[in-house]
């Protein structure tokens, strides 16, 4: 009884704001469902963020739940029923999965669910295979310019951001971006089986997922989507240094459940915030080559409301729906 009574009364002081905000969540069980594949960048990132979570004592257990395809849609329409109102509910989303809802059309609503934090930003790698008759990023545009069909571009899912830039440098290039064959798939774990299989002609990904096989020459980096070289990668150009106008980033964030309460969302948002602040986090950030990028709030919210705006006008202008 009196352990009871204890927790009764320590539940009333968080609830009413008395204790500290790690002491109000360092008790909740949280589940974080990844709408892709083990082995890709959405995986990596949901499971660093469950680690800085637990190591910032922002919460007791962190149990994760892979469910990939259609561009993270497959996870989104469970998370969206099973989540509603439930406080210890996150999905793990970015562009790949604006960009996939709205190049399917998808009748599911991101915004339904309750926008907490953009975490990171990360730019692709373009690689070819150690065995690729071709060496550099020029040799593989004059192939797509000589048979657009026979360049077998390899990334994640239809909409992802490799997809999008693939379409993107076609058109700058002078190539219909509707003749691109385009290779998707549900994970990074199965685009790099194909790429180190030479069942693709070139992969595009965020650096994190190629680093260990660029570092040990299984893959040969030839170009990136950032604005100035990547860390990992220094000796790589840019697709602007080639003369192709494609910049574009992958930005990765979190969702709460539907329907939960303003405070609810600040407490969960609160705790993000400070597991960005763990050495586990930080450490991350740097292993993988992310681009720190934390918004939350209201920010946020608009943030991704002018993403699924300047996505589809992308998408539109590099040919990949209608407009």
């Amino acid at each position: 009884m009196r352990r009871d009574l204890f927790l009764k009364s320590l539940a009333a002081l968080a609830a009413a704001g008395a204790l500290p905000q790690a002491w109000a969540q360092a008790g909740a069980n949280l589940k974080m469902l990844i709408p892709a594949n083990p082995g890709g960048g959405w995986d990596t990132t949901g499971r660093a963020l469950g680690k800085a979570l637990l190591d910032a004592k922002q919460a007791a257990t962190v149990v994760y739940e892979n469910k990939g395809g259609a561009s993270g849609a497959l996870g989104l329409a469970p998370f969206l029923a099973s989540a509603k109102g439930d406080a210890n509910q996150m999905i793990m989303t970015g562009t790949t999965m604006v960009g996939g809802l709205i190049g399917s059309r998808s009748p599911l609503n991101l915004m339904s669910a309750t926008p907490l934090a953009r975490l990171t930003t990360e730019y692709a790698v373009y690689v070819l295979p150690a065995n690729s008759p071709f060496k550099t990023m020029k040799d593989v545009i004059e192939q797509l310019k000589k048979d657009p069909g026979s360049v077998k571009w390899g990334g994640g899912s239809r909409g992802s951001t490799e997809h999008i830039a693939a379409a993107m440098i076609a058109r700058e290039v002078g190539v219909d971006p509707s003749k691109i064959n385009y290779v998707a798939f549900r994970g990074g774990g199965e685009a790099t089986a194909a790429i180190l299989g030479g069942n693709v002609t070139v992969g595009g990904s965020g650096y994190s997922e190629f680093a260990e096989y660029i570092n040990t020459g299984k893959m040969k980096p030839i170009a990136a989507t950032s604005p100035q070289r990547l860390a990992g990668v220094k000796d790589t150009p840019t697709l602007k240094e080639l003369g192709i106008n494609v910049e574009i980033g992958n930005w990765r964030g979190v969702f709460g459940g539907p329907g939960i309460t303003p405070a609810q969302r600040k407490t969960l948002t609160d705790a993000i915030v400070a597991a960005t602040k763990a050495p586990s986090w930080l450490e991350a950030l740097k292993k993988n080559d992310w681009s720190p990028a934390v918004l939350t709030g209201d920010d946020f919210t608009k943030f991704v409301d002018n993403e699924f705006a300047s996505l589809r006008a992308v998408m539109v202008k590099s040919g990949m729906i209608q407009g």
